[in-house]
């Protein structure tokens, strides 16, 4: 378990075939020597709009660490959506298609074929990367697509069986994000410092924003909702009726075009306890008015979603519903400005299996054990802490 050997200037040599050599980290796991002479870096990380946010830290410590590489992300449409015209730790995005096991397309989305892969392939190959990152997953397909890349020098998780960049960590279960990729991080030579993630916020996100949502006097107060896995999401009613309990609040119920039935349900609650409407915005929000309502609120509250990971990089405090596996790997690590509730079952409302257990196919809340009253208490903890 000894850290990979370095040449007499500090930087490290070629490790033995990949499959057999030893983790890129020894003991403890301090950072190893930088790759030299990279010039071109790519980062594969392909998955949620929540993913990415979490990996911000290890991004942003990647970038510290080459500050004169040009970093390309290899993401999904949406994170093309969220860095365009953001200050960011990347410098460009190319979108990676719908691949057999590193994907974030919809089910209907069928993967691409192998020359189709190989026509995506190609350019990037001949771009000639130094150094490819897979900071997607455990490495059984994410590996095999870095390596496509040509890269002078790989790094990656490995889960067992996977196979091993030449720089690599393993990929284990229960361990949250942040660490794991700060920890990948730290295999090429970076220092993260931070395990809570950063947004910038930009004049246009707030604009686009107050076009929806306009300006007042009142503190907001933003209810999301929705989740990707709909086992993630909190009943919806009980949302509603948490918000009602805030003093003074302004509160707005947002949600995309396919959550309308969600918000409406929130709206549902929110009017049994007070007998009036919230406002609402269902589909009227882009990415970047989204990330605005976010940073205007004082508070947010939801399930763990990608709105909620972007709500806690932007400086917003938030209370959420986590199921115990999503506790584990992707809940905010700090409590000061951030209140979560865990179902310590986890099991589908409908048939009780467990979110770790299958899919059962229901569709239905995996957290509606977990009392409004523990949620109302904790919303109404971080509404009075002053700021």
């Amino acid at each position: 378990m000894n850290a990979p050997p370095t040449t007499a200037t500090g930087t490290s040599t070629p490790g033995p075939t990949p499959g057999t050599h030893a983790p890129a980290l020894g003991v403890p796991a301090d950072p190893v020597p930088t790759v030299p002479d990279v010039r071109r870096l790519a980062v594969l990380r392909a998955n949620g709009l929540g993913d990415l946010v979490v990996a911000e830290p290890a991004l942003s410590a990647v970038r510290d660490a080459y500050p004169d590489a040009e970093i390309t992300l290899l993401g999904a449409p949406h994170h093309e959506a969220l860095l365009a015209g953001r200050p960011a730790p990347v410098d460009r995005v190319v979108v990676v298609p719908p691949v057999h096991g590193v994907r974030a397309y919809p089910h209907s989305v069928p993967d691409v074929t192998e020359d189709e892969l190989e026509e995506w392939v190609a350019p990037l190959r001949a771009y000639g990367f130094d150094l490819a990152i897979q900071m997607h997953g455990g490495g059984g397909n994410s590996n095999r697509l870095i390596d496509r890349l040509g890269a002078r020098v790989t790094a990656g998780t490995a889960a067992p069986g996977a196979p091993r960049p030449d720089r690599w960590v393993p990929y284990t279960p229960y361990q949250h994000d942040t660490l794991r990729w700060n920890e990948l991080a730290a295999a090429v030579g970076a220092r993260p410092d931070r395990v809570e993630p950063r947004l910038a916020v930009t004049a246009e996100d707030l604009a686009a924003s107050l076009d929806v949502v306009p300006a007042a006097d009142d503190p907001l107060v933003v209810v999301h909702p929705g989740a990707t896995d709909a086992r993630r999401c909190y009943p919806e009613e009980r949302l509603g009726a948490v918000a009602a309990a805030l003093p003074g609040a302004r509160v707005v119920v947002a949600g995309g075009a396919s959550e309308a039935d969600r918000v409406a349900r929130v709206a549902s609650g929110y009017r049994g306890e007070t007998g009036r409407d919230p406002e609402t915005a269902v589909g009227t929000l882009s990415l970047p008015g989204l990330v605005g309502l976010l940073a205007r609120a004082d508070l947010v509250i939801g399930n763990d979603s990608g709105p909620r990971h972007v709500a806690g990089a932007v400086g917003t405090p938030t209370v959420a519903v986590f199921t115990y596996a999503n506790l584990a790997d992707v809940a905010p690590l700090t409590r000061v400005w951030h209140r979560v509730l865990v179902s310590w079952h986890g099991g589908c409302q409908v048939c009780g299996l467990r979110v770790l257990e299958g899919w059962c196919g229901h569709g239905a809340s995996a957290t509606h054990d977990v009392p409004i009253e523990d949620v109302r208490e904790a919303a109404l903890d971080l509404w009075a802490q002053p700021m």
